[in-house]
């Protein structure tokens, strides 16, 4: 059985990351797409926000990891994302973030270079 997921693709954020020191100085555009796997049986039986989780809220999260403190690779951003939509949201039983760097500092990724992570909440 596939298990119900709520996304969000594609956000945009300007942060500070990368290994070399122009990107952390001048900043660079990522996108992030975050998919949560949690029960969204009861939420769609009584259209109550309070069965779910609130996208606003979901956003917030990730916009704090991708606008804070600069972090050098995709990796490490995707991993923070991830542990902070866990910890901030405790029906989400499964996450999956993947951050985008959308125009690297090298020659040979025109269409950016991105990291996807896949968590699972322990004990779920």
């Amino acid at each position: 059985m596939t298990p119900d997921t709520l996304s969000l693709h594609r956000l945009r954020f300007f942060g500070h990351h990368g290994v070399l020191p122009e990107e952390t100085a001048r900043g660079q555009d990522f996108e992030v797409t975050v998919r949560l796997e949690l029960p969204l049986g009861e939420a769609g039986r009584t259209d109550d926000l309070s069965h779910s989780v609130d996208y606003r809220a979901v956003h917030a999260v990730v916009r704090g990891v991708m606008e804070g403190p600069p972090r050098k690779l995709v990796e490490a951003l995707a991993e923070r994302v991830a542990e902070a939509v866990l910890r901030g949201f405790p029906p989400v039983h499964v996450v999956e973030v993947e951050v985008v760097k959308l125009n690297p500092p090298v020659d040979f990724a025109s269409g950016g270079l991105a990291a996807r992570v896949r968590r699972t909440r322990t004990g779920a």
